[in-house]
């Protein structure tokens, strides 16, 4: 994220007249609000001020020293950057919510650590993505880097090059055949003009057995270009239906693999649908445009300049004709492809919506249903639909308007041809066949000309899927390998020193959080939701890395740990159950795909699972649906289990994995997990306290920090948030029993 903006000219005069040799300036942001009118002004913050900064005016300087409260606020229409100086609350500017509100969340941070140490002269950097285009300022496509705007066309066509290496050579026959396509197209008409002066329109030949026998052969040989010209067309076809598919699957696989690779967060960070998108429909679109579009583009090219050799060899004034609206139509076209890509990206943008929101809908239909909403959810989805029907049919209204019109500006050279090329047959200064001909290469020059009125769509379509794809396979996974890392066999030791981590980095969600865990301890996790438990699993786990601070597990930093070693070695059992789509067994043995069916079995008998799979319909062979919806919660749950119990690890982390399961199966269950936790390190999250009596020691977290951490004894001794919560829960579990001995 950008945190250091370029101060125009006339208030960086007014900054340098300001500031004092000793000051080192570290941030500038642009703010834009200045009592209900819109201004243009930056906020400069050095080492030890906060200047404020409006065309060639100071209008505030702050001293950091000493200042508290540093906090943004979020208002009606706007968003205020606020501290304290020592006389209460100061608003020290104004700006536009959304584009520049997560930057001022990051200066918040940064002028508390400045106000508590003017010496630190590094400012502090954010690796969050831009949201907006740094050149334009037009937000960018959604879920994406990509500025339509500021496309650099020239080097998505580098990159597409580069990425056909192994196949130009089947790729480029397409380009030979339309070669020969062009040759033919100027071959045949000079064969039709021999036969319409030397024979059809020629007297002295009609009758004769020998210039028949001529005009046979010219007629065979009209036949064999157009049957050799099909062959070509016929075997070009096959080469790019072959060379098509193997584009297609190698761009696909890339794309799989790379997002494979791609942290948690940036996958997260776009839907499935768009995902899916970028898999099969725009890798469709990139393989349309380069097999089938831009031979085409060839051959229209090469037609184009051929034609007009020719016309200008044949009748220089006659090619003049051709050229008379040209320019005109050349600047129609000019002006019409800004509006061309102005429509089309909306009409994109549109069809996005619609598919965000159809996905979502699917996504929670369990909820729509629940709620009795289909009606308001077919609603809605039709009026996406409408919404994107309606811009579909107003483009296409005005591109059938307007590319006839243009078609029709482009062929008046033609009438100017008719009437000049009939005035020589009538003068006699110009055979038939000649004038035939001469229409023949006109029609092959207008031809390219139309095809060029439809390039600024297709173009326009093909470089904004093509950076869809390749914003994928050139984004760096934010949790990376180091260059040689470790494969260590784990024993459990596990030591978290001053994490501080938020998925937003300018908005933690853990903060300075340290604890040391012993191998083959049992830790469980506690606190009230939103406080920080699932992150600290994630973190563990590193599907994120920390933003400050270190985690190490025995002794070794996990950023040094090959994520592989790491999470083989770690078993999992989520709070949101997810099975996929195949049996029981597969699911079972899905970390352990060689496992062998007594394995299986041993692992569903430890999670209580093996008594009722037996009872289904067709036991371990059992199909389950997708996401798992044809089973009970209680049952994925102990399916989950089973698959972690298989998995064998060194670390297992529980994450309210009773939480589905009714109390008697949840006392099978932890008995279950009491064998297999031990000499076994153990993270249980769980708000149930009573699962984690058997724990060594617990770790309650309150708003992102360490808040107790000791023996389930020792933390009722102290009477802290964990004695409330124990308390809370048996006062609970009294009012409920003494309700059903009422009932």
């Amino acid at each position: 994220m950008r945190l250091m903006f370029d101060l125009p000219e006339t208030e960086k005069r007014v900054f340098d007249a300001a500031v004092t040799p000793a000051e080192k300036l570290m941030y500038c942001m642009p703010f834009n609000i200045i009592e209900d009118r819109f201004v243009s002004g930056f906020i400069a913050v050095t080492n030890e001020k906060i200047y404020k900064i409006l065309d060639d005016k100071l209008l505030a300087v702050y001293n950091l020293a000493g200042a508290t409260g540093f906090k943004t606020e979020v208002m009606y229409g706007s968003c205020g950057f606020y501290a304290n100086f020592g006389e209460g609350t100061t608003l020290i500017c104004q700006f536009v919510s959304g584009r520049h509100l997560p930057r001022y969340a990051v200066l918040v941070k940064a002028c508390e650590i400045l106000a508590e140490d003017q010496s630190k002269t590094e400012p502090i950097t954010n690796s969050e993505r831009e949201r907006f285009c740094p050149k334009c300022g037009r937000p960018f496509v959604r879920g994406t880097n990509i500025c339509p705007y500021c496309l650099d066309h020239i080097e998505v066509y580098k990159k597409i090059f580069a990425m056909t290496k192994g196949l130009r050579l089947m790729m480029c026959f397409p380009f030979i055949v339309a070669l020969f396509t062009v040759i033919f197209q100027f071959v045949v008409p000079q064969i039709q003009k021999l036969a319409l002066n030397n024979y059809i329109l020629n007297d002295a030949a009609h009758g004769q057995a020998s210039e028949m026998a001529k005009f046979t052969m010219i007629v065979l040989a009209i036949i064999s270009l157009d049957l050799f010209q099909r062959a070509m067309s016929v075997l070009q076809s096959r080469l790019a239906a072959i060379s098509g598919n193997k584009f297609t699957l190698m761009m696909r696989t890339l794309l799989y693999e790379k997002i494979q690779s791609l942290s948690l967060s940036s996958i997260q960070r776009k839907s499935t649908g768009d995902l899916m998108g970028r898999i099969n429909g725009d890798v469709n679109v990139a393989q349309d445009f380069i097999v089938n579009q831009l031979p085409n583009l060839f051959v229209q090219l090469a037609s184009f300049i051929a034609g007009l050799v020719v016309m200008l060899i044949i009748s220089p004034l006659m090619a003049l004709f051709v050229f008379v609206p040209i320019p005109f139509v050349v600047f129609l076209i000019s002006k019409f492809w800004a509006f061309v890509q102005m429509r089309n990206r909306r009409l994109w943008v549109l069809g996005q919506r619609t598919n965000h929101l159809l996905q979502d809908i699917l996504n929670g239909i369990r909820v729509v249903k629940c709620f009795g909403r289909e009606k308001s959810e077919i609603e809605r989805f039709k009026d996406a639909s409408v919404h994107h029907a309606d811009q579909n049919e107003s483009n296409a209204k005005i591109f059938d308007t307007i590319f006839p019109l243009l078609g029709f500006a482009i062929r008046l050279g033609s009438y100017l041809i008719l009437w000049y090329g009939n005035m020589s047959l009538f003068n006699g200064t110009m055979s038939v066949g000649t004038l035939h001909q001469i229409n023949s290469y006109a029609n092959i020059i207008y031809a390219p000309l139309m095809y060029i009125t439809f390039i600024p769509r297709n173009i326009s379509n093909f470089l904004t899927s093509l950076s869809k794809v390749f914003e994928i396979l050139e984004e760096n996974p934010e949790v990376q390998d180091i260059n040689l890392p470790l494969d260590i066999r784990i024993e459990g030791e596990v030591n978290v020193k001053n994490v501080t981590f938020g998925y937003e980095s300018y908005n933690p969600v853990l903060e300075n959080v340290s604890f040391h865990v012993n191998p083959g301890e049992m830790i469980g996790i506690v606190g009230h939701s939103g406080s920080g438990k699932t992150t600290l699993i994630n973190l563990l786990m590193r599907l994120y890395d920390v933003n400050e601070g270190a985690i190490e597990i025995d002794g070794v930093n996990i950023k040094d740990i090959s994520q592989n070693a790491l999470r083989t070695q770690i078993g999992i059992v989520l709070q949101e159950t997810f099975l996929f789509s195949g049996t029981i067994r597969d699911n079972i043995r899905y970390a352990m795909p060689h496992a062998t069916d007594e394995q299986v079995i041993a692992a569903a008998r430890i999670a209580n699972a093996h008594d009722f799979i037996l009872n289904l319909p067709e036991g371990y062979n059992t199909m389950v649906g997708e996401k798992g919806y044809s089973l009970s919660g209680g049952e994925r749950q102990r399916i989950a289990i089973a698959r972690a119990v298989i998995h064998n690890p060194r670390i297992m982390i529980l994450d309210e994995a009773t939480a589905a399961l009714d109390t008697e199966t949840e006392k099978l269950i932890q008995d279950s997990l009491n064998k297999l936790t031990d000499n076994r390190t153990v993270f249980a999250i769980a708000h149930r306290l009573s699962t984690l009596r058997n724990a060594d020691k617990l770790l309650v977290l309150d708003k992102g920090r360490v808040a107790e951490f000791g023996t389930h004894a020792e933390l009722l001794e102290n009477k802290g948030i964990y004695y409330k919560l124990v308390m809370a829960q048996r006062k609970m579990a009294q009012s409920v029993i003494e309700n059903q001995g009422i009932s």
